[in-house]
This record gives structure tokens, sequence and C-alpha cells, in this order.
């Protein structure tokens, strides 16, 4: 066992409730959330070099074995989005500081936005189905106060959407745990693969994955998407860019583990309704992205292409397919929240989020025009850049997979990304100087730092990509081959 595994939870849970003890000491906040969030960036760079070395880690709560008690498992899959979510929620929190308000961050804010990273931490790493629900939730009550917090009327409207559509998902998630526990009699995630290879994948077990593929389809933002764009617009921008990078994943996360260790057997029927509602949710959220006029719209509609792409590399259930989706996973969260942290630096300083109601931005802010571009095409995918490998990956995968249906949509929709990112740059970015410095509304002081800490990251993600490719493929063949993840947990092979 490795102590090492339950350490992403166990740190933003204690600073949090240090930070809740010493609720009026801003600064405080401050400097333990950032302390936190850099420990969990070595906690998560040491868990991958112990993957990497000795293979999957596990822990298994209160020294009960599996499959009795809770399990805690850290795969080369957990560990990267591990990383990923450190480096993003430090960038956002250091956007945070400057452009939160004083207001919210006596309210709360730092406490909750720990809790919701130990939610989305445990969500990754635990291989207990009912525990998988009990970190969904912590994750998801915290994600309800962020949204709401600062009490703005879009906000309160959004917030009962958001927590309606999530209560109903959650309902239908204990309904979907109780028949799987029926059927089977265990939550642990190995031995449900154990069992239900065993028992066989029949009609009814099917039935049920596609209840559990419904469930996450709705937090995930997977064709049931109509309630994100509203509610990723309402909450301040730090806020919001954690929502893209990170919550619609963890939905994404689940359902690649679900359908790459335990539904696997019937891909003809699971895996092909995956595609489908991939393909779906790729086309209308391209159609959004480029109709609006609105960056807010803009971005949040970007959020769904990329949820619809990053599931057609499961979709396609091969290697290069599932090898492209890990990468891009990596990516997506990067540069959603990187270009969310730019559109709300975009509308710090013009008081609008109308692109065609400013332009020539340009002049008086190179970087973070210059930046916003590497963002958007790193986004749609253009070489050398992060997203282009992940993208060749899973359009070879779904071609092998003879689903040249879904490998053509994505890389049309690639292109509708592309040319909706490319209206805001010219649009606000070039022309002519509308909008003097005297006449701006806010400032970016303070917010370039994490802005180009992310656009950094990107780049040496495509630049870099050839290092970071073995640690994808080991994130890969965890998911390809289940008996990797059983024997770690449950000490025997799949038979």
């Amino acid at each position: 066992m490795n102590n090492l595994v339950i350490l992403p939870v166990i740190i933003p849970v204690m600073a949090g409730l240090v930070m809740v003890i010493f609720r009026k000491n801003i600064r405080l906040h401050r400097s333990v959330g950032v302390l936190a969030l850099f420990a969990l960036i070595v906690v998560s760079f040491l868990l991958i070099f112990q993957i990497k070395s000795n293979g999957i880690q596990t822990l298994q709560a209160g020294g009960w074995r599996a499959p009795y008690g809770i399990s805690f498992v850290a795969d080369m899959f957990a560990a990267l989005l591990l990383l990923s979510t450190g480096m993003v929620t430090l960038c956002c929190l250091l956007y945070a500081f400057p452009s939160i308000g004083r207001e919210r961050e006596e309210h709360y804010f730092h406490p909750l936005f720990l809790f919701l990273i130990a939610g989305v931490n445990g969500s990754f790493l635990t291989g207990d189905l009912f525990h998988l629900f009990v970190c969904f939730e912590v994750m998801l009550i915290s994600s309800y106060v962020l949204i709401s917090l600062g009490g703005s009327k879009v906000q309160l409207q959004e917030s009962l959407k958001y927590i309606l559509v999530n209560v109903v998902s959650s309902s239908l998630f204990l309904v979907a745990v109780a028949y799987v526990y029926a059927l089977t009699g265990t939550l642990n995630l190995a031995h449900l693969s154990v069992v239900v290879a065993k028992l066989g994948q029949n009609g009814l077990m099917t039935t049920v994955a596609l209840l559990f593929l419904l469930v996450f389809s709705i937090k995930a933002a997977l064709f049931l998407f109509f309630w994100l764009p509203e509610s990723y617009s309402a909450p301040p921008t730090a806020i919001a860019a954690v929502f893209a990078a990170l919550l619609t994943k963890v939905g994404i996360y689940t359902i690649f583990r679900m359908f790459t260790l335990i539904f696997y057997h019937e891909p003809q029927i699971t895996h092909q309704v995956i595609g489908i509602f991939g393909a779906v949710t790729m086309v209308l959220g391209a159609i959004g992205a480029v109709a609006f006029s609105d960056i807010k719209k803009i971005l949040t509609y970007n959020v769904i292409v990329g949820a619809g792409f990053i599931i057609a590399g499961l979709a396609s259930f091969t290697a290069d397919g599932i090898t492209g989706s890990v990468f891009y996973f990596v990516h997506d969260i990067m540069v959603k929240a990187l270009i969310f942290l730019l559109g709300g630096a975009i509308i710090q300083l013009t008081g609008t989020s109308k692109w065609n109601e400013v332009s020539g931005l340009i002049r008086n802010h190179p970087y973070l025009g210059w930046m916003f571009f590497i963002a958007a095409l790193a986004l749609a995918g253009i070489p050398p850049l992060s997203g282009f490998l992940g993208k060749i990956f899973i359009t070879k995968g779904t071609f092998q997979a003879e689903y040249y249906w879904l490998g053509a949509i994505g890389l049309v929709t690639s292109l509708m990304v592309l040319y909706s990112m490319m209206k805001v740059f010219m649009n606000v970015f070039w022309g002519e100087t509308t909008l003097s410095r005297e006449m701006e509304k806010g400032t970016t002081k303070g917010l370039l730092l994490p802005i180009g800490g992310l656009t950094a990251v990107s780049v040496m993600l495509g630049v870099g990509a050839e290092g970071i490719l073995p640690y994808v493929r080991l994130a890969a063949d965890s998911l390809i081959v289940p008996a990797q993840y059983i024997e770690a947990v449950l000490g025997l092979g799949e038979a």
C-alpha cells in the first residue's frame, strides 16, 4: 500500500478546514491555498514516477482488503489528471486573488474551492462505486455554493437550473448503483470487472450500463448539455474556469473508467451509443460556438465540443483512440481553463462580453492578444500545439474502428472551433483601436501571470509531446488492459 495515494484528497480537505476556522484571515487563506495546491502538484509528480517504476499504486482504507473496504487506486491515467488538476487550480486561484472580490473571499470562497478539488481528486482515485458517488456529491455541493456565491440575479437563476439537473442525475446515479449491486453483490470497481466478466454482460447488465452512461453523460455535458452554457457563464471567471476545466471532465473520466474496466463486453452496443453521443455533442456544440456573438457563450459551447471529441476516442475502443483521448484529456483541462481566464480578462477590460462592440485591443495589450491567439490554435488542434497530437490519434482510432463518420465529424467541428475562436480574436484584438487605456473598465494587473503560466504549459504539451507520450501510453495501456487494474487492487488476474 502507498499512503501517497490518499494525499491528493487529504491535503485540500485539511487546508480547507484550517480556512474555515480562520474565516476572516484572507491572507492566511491565500497562503494556505497556494501551498496546498503546490503540495498537490508535488504529490502528483511523485505518484507518476512511482507508477512508472512500480506499477499501479493502491491504498485499502482502514486496512480492509478489497473488495470489502474502500480502495483508492492511482493508475497513470488518474495521476496525469491529478497533476493537470493541480496546475489548473493553482493558476485559477492566483487569477482569483485580484478578481474574485473581498466579499466572496470572506464568505468561504477559498475553503469551498479546496473542498471542490478534494471531491474531484477523490473521484479520480476511488476504486469503489458508492465512494465515487460520495466524492461526486462533495464536488457538487461545493460547486452549488460557488456558482451562487455573490448572489447576483443571474447567478441565482442559473444555480437553480444547475442544482436541479445535478440532483436528478445524482438520483439516477443511486438507482444505477442499486441495480448493479443487486446484480453483482459488489461495488468495488475491480471486483465488478471480475464479476461482470464471469456473469456475462447480458441484456439487463447492458441496460444498467446504459443507465450509468446516461447519468455520467448529464454530468459530462454529453448530448444533454442544455444546462451548461448559461450555468458556466454565471459565476466569476476564476470559478467558471475551474468548472469548465474540471467538472465536466470528472463525468468523462468516470465514463472511461466504467466502459474500459467493467462494461466493455458489448462494445457494438455501449460504445456505439457513446460514439453517437460524442458526434451529436460535437455538432451541436460547434453550431453554438459559431452562432453566438457573446464571448462567454462561445467559450462554453467550446467546452461542449471538447467533451464530445474526448469521448470519440473511447467510442473507437482502439489503442490509438484511447491514447489520443488521454492526451487530449490533459490538453483540454489546461486549454479550457486558459480560454476562460482569457475571456474573463477581455470582459474585465472592456466591460462587455460582445465581441462586436470592441476592437483593436492588441495595440494596448499585446501579451493578452497573442496568448489568446496561441490558445485558439491549441484548442483547434493546430500543430505543433497541444491539441494536435490528441486529435491525430483520436481520428486515427475512429478510422481504425471504421467509425469514419465520427472521425469526419471531429475534423469538421475542429474547423468550426477554429472559426469561432478566430472570430473573437480578429474582432476583439485586430482592427482599429476603439478602447483607449483611459476608457478601459478594468485592469489586467495580476491576471497575466496565471494566464501566461497556462499558456506556457499548453505550448510545452505540444512541443514536448515526445517526452510526455510514454506516460500517456502507460495510461492508455491501463485502460485497455483491465487485468492490470484488477491485479493491483485484488491481487489476482482477470480470471
